[in-house]
């Protein structure tokens, strides 16, 4: 229950809906109990008439304009609490959505590398989804509800305690035997929402995915995967709502006993003389105004477990803390030169592993260096660790003699181009992507990065030009296209830094000359990291760092360790060899000749 209180404690600033809706719930609960005074008044006037022969047909024609009229204010009281419980529940859907995504941006690469992106994406959806549905259905029922059965059971105490005391004893009973369920239904609630997260997780996994399962005609496989994890909510569900509805069985026989106790009781009494048939009738109005309520409680009650487990799971990760964060007060980056160098570097992904050790090289301003080792050797870590997504465990990396870990991230990676081997674009149109290095950028700009990219020519030729929709990651666009259109990106952000994991192997001829042509553009001027992938690359760059075993193998420039026997003069003579093998074994450094 902290969880919803915690919830209700991010919405502070909505209070004027929650003092609107608590009004409209004393209104609507007021209305509620003058209908049954007014029946009560209408039984004991036609009781009269009948035992005296006289109809006061006045009297009786007021008390139904006076029902008529409480219905009215009952039904405008409802409806417009209503609304407010909706808006109420659509802006805490936003502040909680918000926040929720706001905190995820924060968190390190290190929470995305281990989560299914469709589990993230259930998770908020699921958790927020049941938290605004309990707090929705709160606002335009609980709370008007429980005030109805408050001032209910103070009425029924002025005419006779007995009744008020039976009628009290029903809510601690209801509830004590309400929390013996609850233990072991949030468990089961618990269990189906990891099957449902997983089962989401992978079906974001798929879709994203889909030629490849095609290609290898998997959809059965697939589909038994996301049908069996579906399958298990099922079997725990048969569980769980037999156990929650055999329990209910016992409460209901409970409280049914309590009634028939109720209304033997009033029964009784007014054979004796006791109430009058009037107030009998009201009675039992106001009995059956506390009947109902307490009989539906099972469903709110689910609601409110539902509720309870969907907040744990939202400040499960709320409280996720961001692993890789500024120092207090760190200052801005400044690039003077752009001299880069790692110095001691130390760096797992966890505790017991270890990727690299003692990663020692520099890059001197506007030079071009390339990475060369076979895959897993911790390539594209160095390039991770530069733009801080992960913090080093020992060493450091200092740009301009400034270590990275004391300036602010924002900074750092604002002074860092990036172009990735996978041309990493979103759904929206051409000139949306390009301009995503600089939303403030003008469309002469953004043309100018576009022809430095050769981007311009395929561009225009499009229906629509740069306002062309490219579809989910640039699916309407070739692979030449897509790279083309991400190099434009690089070139408009305009860092003096650059890391470039090279993607031309995929390409056709002409699309890998139109590309490379551009990455010389962009890279020119600029000091250059590069996971290169293909010899014609390395060939011409200032030095290559080879990597072996997560340690610098060597250093120097393509001529001086051409003349080694190390891990470049290698991949030169397997580039000679026409052999399998020799495929094989460029391929094991991602390199393609």
């Amino acid at each position: 229950m902290n969880s919803l209180l915690r919830v209700l404690g991010y919405a502070r600033h909505l209070w004027p809906y929650y003092v609107g809706i608590i009004l409209f719930s004393i209104l609507m609960s007021l209305s509620s109990l003058a209908a049954p005074f007014i029946i009560k008044d209408a039984t004991d006037l036609i009781v009269e008439s009948l035992r005296t022969g006289q109809a006061d047909v006045s009297g009786a024609l007021w008390l139904a304009v006076a029902l008529f009229v409480v219905d009215v204010l009952n039904t405008l009281f409802t409806n417009w609490g209503g609304y407010l419980g909706d808006m109420m529940s659509a802006k805490l859907k936003k502040q909680l959505s918000e926040r929720y995504y706001g905190h995820l941006l924060k968190l390190p690469q290190s929470y995305y590398d281990k989560e299914l992106t469709g589990t993230i994406i259930n998770r908020l959806n699921r958790t927020i989804f049941e938290v605004t549905q309990f707090m929705n259905v709160f606002a335009n029922n609980f709370f008007q509800m429980f005030l109805t059965m408050l001032l209910t059971l103070v009425i029924v105490l002025t005419y006779s305690w007995e009744l008020a005391l039976l009628l009290f004893i029903l809510y601690p009973l209801f509830l004590w035997l309400t929390a013996l369920t609850s233990k072991k239904w949030q468990k089961w609630q618990n269990e189906k929402n990891l099957e449902t997260d997983i089962a989401s997780g992978r079906f974001a996994e798929v879709i994203a995915q889909i030629k490849v399962v095609k290609s290898f005609i998997q959809e059965t496989l697939e589909f038994r995967h996301f049908e069996r994890r579906f399958q298990k909510t099922v079997d725990i569900t048969k569980v769980q709502s037999r156990y929650w509805h055999n329990m209910d069985i016992s409460r209901r026989f409970v409280l049914n006993a309590i009634f028939f106790a109720i209304f033997a009781y009033l029964f009784v009494k007014t054979s004796e003389g006791v109430f009058t048939i009037g107030e009998m009738v009201l009675l039992i109005q106001l009995v059956n105004m506390m009947r109902f309520p307490i009989f539906n409680m099972s469903f709110i009650v689910e609601g409110v477990q539902r509720a309870i487990a969907g907040s744990k799971d939202y400040f499960k990760v709320m409280e996720l803390k961001p692993a890789v964060a500024d120092k207090d007060h760190a200052p801005a980056l400044e690039v003077t030169k752009g001299e880069v160098a790692y110095s001691g570097v130390n760096f797992g992904y966890n505790k017991h592993d270890k990727v690299l050790t003692d990663i020692t090289f520099s890059l001197k301003p506007g030079e071009k260096v390339a990475l060369v080792g076979e895959s897993g050797e911790g390539k594209t870590t160095i390039t991770s660790l530069l733009l801080r997504l992960y913090d080093i465990k020992s060493g450091s990396i200092t740009i301009d003699g400034t270590s990275i870990s004391d300036v602010r991230q924002t900074s750092l990676r604002d002074s860092i181009g990036v172009v990735f081997q996978e041309p990493a674009l979103f759904s929206g149109t051409i000139i949306e992507n390009i301009a995503y290095a600089n939303p403030h950028a003008t469309p002469q700009e953004i043309e100018k990065a576009a022809k430095m990219a050769n981007a311009h020519e395929f561009i225009s030729k499009l229906e629509h030009g740069y306002e062309t929709e490219i579809g989910e990651r640039g699916l309407k666009l070739s692979g030449g296209q897509k790279q083309r259109i991400a190099i434009a990106r690089a070139i408009l952000k305009d860092a003096p830094i650059l890391i470039l994991d090279e993607a031309t192997s995929s390409l056709d001829s002409r699309s890998e000359a139109m590309v490379q042509e551009a990455l010389e553009r962009l890279m020119k001027n600029r000091t250059t990291l590069i996971i290169a992938h293909r010899l014609s690359t390395i060939a011409h760059v200032d030095r290559i760092i080879t990597l072996k075993n997560g340690k610098v193998d060597e250093v120097g420039s393509p001529s001086q360790l051409a003349k080694t026997n190390g891990i470049y003069a290698q991949l030169l003579q397997l580039q000679l060899g026409d052999s399998e093998s020799s495929k094989a074994r460029l391929q094991s450094f991602e390199i393609a000749s």
